[in-house]
């Protein structure tokens, strides 16, 4: 209870007082590359019910593999300094208020990855509402740049990094609390400071 009224706090101050950044992002996003400002996708959310997540799109409208690798010649020029800074993130604070995830959590899957995934450790995953941050997105923070090292992106993901991500976040899942969701959330915006 405690973790969902923080949530939608900071969610909603956030929302509020981020609203002129928002909207100067979404215009510059718009004059950049034609499409919408948002990208939105079908993710699994907290008991493997699917959701729709929204970020800023960082890429330009067309059909291309599911993840992204290193220098990618899809992602735009707003699109470079939005992932950089992790502004493309913000979008998320909506999905927060709305329930559909939390600022602290897993971070939501495509369901074709999560199909993958052991039952029970899935099980584990999807206990809590997913986030966005946690400690799987720190440790793979130059996750794109991991995958441009590999001579086959799509099975490094599947293989190597998926399943340690899974770890981390079964193991964020069990000892979830408010004190943790503090200190990744500080943990976090250090690392996107210091970019």
């Amino acid at each position: 209870m405690a973790k969902r009224l923080f949530d939608l706090v900071c969610a909603a101050l956030g929302l509020l007082l981020l609203a002129p950044l928002l909207l100067l992002i979404g215009v510059w996003i718009r004059l950049d590359s034609a499409g919408p400002a948002l990208f939105r996708q079908t993710r699994v959310g907290r008991f493997g019910r699917p959701f729709t997540i929204h970020k800023f799109r960082t890429m330009r409208v067309e059909p291309g593999q599911a993840i992204t690798v290193g220098a990618d010649p899809r992602i735009t020029r707003a699109g470079r300094w939005l992932r950089a800074s992790k502004l493309d993130e913000l979008p998320q604070l909506w999905d927060v208020l709305r329930g559909a995830m939390s600022l602290v959590g897993p971070r939501p899957e495509l369901p074709r990855y999560v199909a993958l995934c052991p039952a029970e450790l899935r099980e584990r995953v999807l206990a809590v509402r997913p986030g966005i941050t946690d400690p799987a997105s720190l440790a793979f923070s130059h996750e794109a740049e991991l995958l441009a090292a590999a001579s086959d992106p799509e099975r490094e993901y599947r293989e190597v990094i998926l399943p340690a991500k899974l770890a981390l976040s079964a193991d964020y899942a069990a000892r979830a609390s408010l004190a943790t969701d503090l200190g990744l959330i500080l943990r976090t915006l250090a690392r996107v400071l210091r970019r």
